[in-house]
């Protein structure tokens, strides 16, 4: 395993070094040997216990608390984990270094238990760190790193994300940054700029001015590039914007307005919408070759387009049937099958990174939800209704959406929440200002 970074203007360069798994390392301590088998968490349903999981700081000073404090936030974040209180622990970090008395930390009501310490090794830090189950006493992991230290968030994230894959099966999405519309001010003269940020919030800066209007950024799934729409000089376009050079650039000269842009899966294509001659219909721009297919025709308003996972179809919405509803195409256009068939209208959809669910934003008797159905309509459920939720985002795994909220009033706030895929554990997501329009990241590469 190597997670070695790349550059970025705005990012410290982190070169993180796997040093190796726990065999190779000589951190496969032999416990004793137990009946029991290791904790497995199984993701699903609302009726999910969080795992009781003790993170204490690593050892190593101040930066070792700061590590086992962001993975401990992480981990209680994600709902499926229950970190215990500092003041339950019984032993201190220097003494959990090599063999834990882990009848002791399961006396304590942890199921699993986080060791680790951070050292300086030449100019950089050694992470390590190692999972042990408190009920079956085996060492269920264990990897060391090595980082310049000022990316010690970077690595606790990335520890984070091994912890989650080892107890539930499936990939973390802690290591991952969300870009979205930052709004202050007046709700008549709303500045917006495009700003990004860790999943936690943490690190976040500006990337635009708030000279021009911007709207809905969306990650290119292959590289650090983000597509937008912006009100330069007065005139609706779609762009693109490098996070690493921090280039932007128009994606094309279209003679109508065009919004509402989203990255294919490969990342070689933009699909969006654009205005043009009194019809909004769906327009696919090739970014190697620049040449643009339209996928739609007539006189509905298409638009809200997302790709599948596998990039052969696209689910949008239009009002083709007399009110906004959902509906799929090939990828080549054509042919729309409208799959959503409830009581309101639907917008925004956004296919699952696992291709098994929609997330939309519904609207119904002057109440907004974010919802999820399969892709051939069935299965319909509600996870979030407020005055105004609306534009859903899926973290990588598939397993928890974000969204903003819009409270009502002159005075009333805009800001990014989200929620699990089963309607729970629906938390803030910290900005410095209002925010909306969030779109999360893959993976960091």
């Amino acid at each position: 395993m190597d997670r070695s970074m790349t550059a970025t203007h705005a990012r410290p360069r982190l070169k993180v070094l796997v040093l190796g798994v726990a065999a190779a390392l000589g951190l496969a301590f032999a416990g004793p040997a137990m009946a029991q088998s290791p904790t497995q968490i199984i993701v699903g349903g609302g009726n999910f216990q969080p795992i009781p999981i003790a993170v204490p700081s690593f050892a190593g000073g101040d930066l070792g608390a700061q590590v086992a404090q962001v993975i401990s936030a992480d981990l209680e974040r994600s709902g499926l984990f229950k970190p215990l209180p500092p003041g339950t622990f019984p032993q201190t970090p220097d003494q959990i270094q090599s063999q834990p008395a882990l009848a002791n930390w399961r006396s304590a009501g942890a199921d699993s238990l986080v060791a680790g310490k951070v050292t300086p090794q030449g100019g950089k830090t050694a992470f390590e760190f190692r999972l042990w189950d408190a009920n079956s006493e085996q060492q269920l992991t264990g990897t060391a790193f090595t980082a310049d230290s000022a990316n010690w968030r970077r690595v606790a994230h990335i520890i984070a994300d091994t912890i989650y894959k080892r107890l539930t099966g499936e990939e973390g999405y802690f290591d991952t940054r969300i870009v979205y519309v930052s709004e202050s001010g007046p709700k008549n003269r709303r500045v917006k700029r495009l700003a990004i940020m860790d999943q936690d919030g943490a690190n976040h800066r500006f990337l635009t001015s708030g000279k021009d209007l911007v709207l809905t950024p969306r990650f290119s799934p292959r590289d650090q590039t983000i597509t937008y729409m912006s009100y330069f000089n007065d005139k609706p376009r779609v762009y693109l914007f490098n996070i690493d050079s921090g280039q932007q650039e128009v994606l094309g000269d279209f003679p109508g307005m065009t919004f509402a842009p989203r990255f294919s899966p490969d990342g070689n294509r933009v699909v969006m919408s654009m205005a043009k001659d009194g019809n909004t219909d769906l327009y696919n721009v090739d970014l190697r070759t620049r040449k643009i297919t339209r996928l739609t025709s007539g006189g509905a308003i298409e638009t809200s387009p997302s790709y599948s996972p596998d990039g052969g179809q696209i689910v949008y919405n239009s009002d083709a049937g007399g009110s906004q509803q959902l509906y799929i195409m090939g990828a080549g256009g054509g042919g729309g099958k409208r799959i959503s068939f409830g009581d309101g209208r639907y917008a925004t959809p956004v296919w699952s990174p696992r291709g098994d669910l929609i997330a939309f934003t519904k609207m119904k008797g002057g109440r907004f939800s974010i919802g999820v159905m399969a892709p051939d309509g069935s299965g319909e459920r509600i996870l979030t209704e407020s005055f105004l939720d609306e534009a859903p985002t899926w973290a990588p795994n598939g397993r928890v959406i974000a969204f903003f909220r819009q409270s009502p009033g002159a005075s009333g706030s805009v800001k990014l929440y989200t929620v699990d895929v089963t309607g729970f554990n629906e938390r803030l997501l910290p900005t410095p200002l209002d925010g909306s329009d969030p779109a999360w990241s893959p993976l960091n590469p």
